[in-house]
């Protein structure tokens, strides 16, 4: 996680990350998520180091976006208010997933509540419907629990993570 620890998070807070978690290492082909508020900002990550190890093991082929997590969050974040837009333009109400298919992968994007995203990253081999229906199940788990308390909660535990990253 993005987060060095979960100790001093509410059981909430701790439970997403336990499961953002078990959505990274029990499906293959997962290379990185982010959860991201409605206002864009990044509230939960896949650990960024991870995939720096994983890129170095592989001659520096990208896997997952080349900044860090809150580069996934900003591509997250301008997808689902595209794909938000159009859906408003085209009157055909909300918009459920979105799935971009790239040569060397995918992106995978899905409402959660109140706006929030789920965004996964994908190598070109992840099985799309292996992914979706987990991301669906994350889904299902965290809209209910993902309240305003607990986004700032997350966004919190986000800013001390990366005041303690700096120093």
């Amino acid at each position: 996680m993005t987060a060095p620890s979960t100790f001093g998070l509410s059981s909430e807070a701790r439970n997403l990350h336990w499961l953002l978690t078990n959505l990274v290492e029990e499906v293959p082909g997962i290379q990185s998520v982010a959860v991201v508020s409605s206002d864009g900002l990044l509230l939960l990550s896949s650990d960024h180091a991870r995939n720096e190890a994983a890129r170095e093991a592989r001659d520096d082929k990208p896997t997952g976006p080349r900044g860090s997590s809150a580069d996934l969050a900003t591509v997250v974040s301008g997808i689902g208010s595209l794909t938000i837009g159009a859906a408003k333009l085209m009157q055909f109400g909300g918009v459920k997933h979105t799935m971009v298919a790239m040569d060397e992968g995918s992106l995978f994007v899905m409402s959660i509540s109140d706006g929030s995203l789920l965004g996964v990253h994908g190598s070109a081999d992840c099985d799309m419907s292996v992914v979706a229906y987990h991301m669906a199940l994350f889904v299902g788990r965290a809209g209910h629990v993902l309240t305003p308390e607990l986004r700032s909660e997350l966004r919190k535990s986000l800013e001390t993570a990366s005041a303690g990253s700096t120093r």
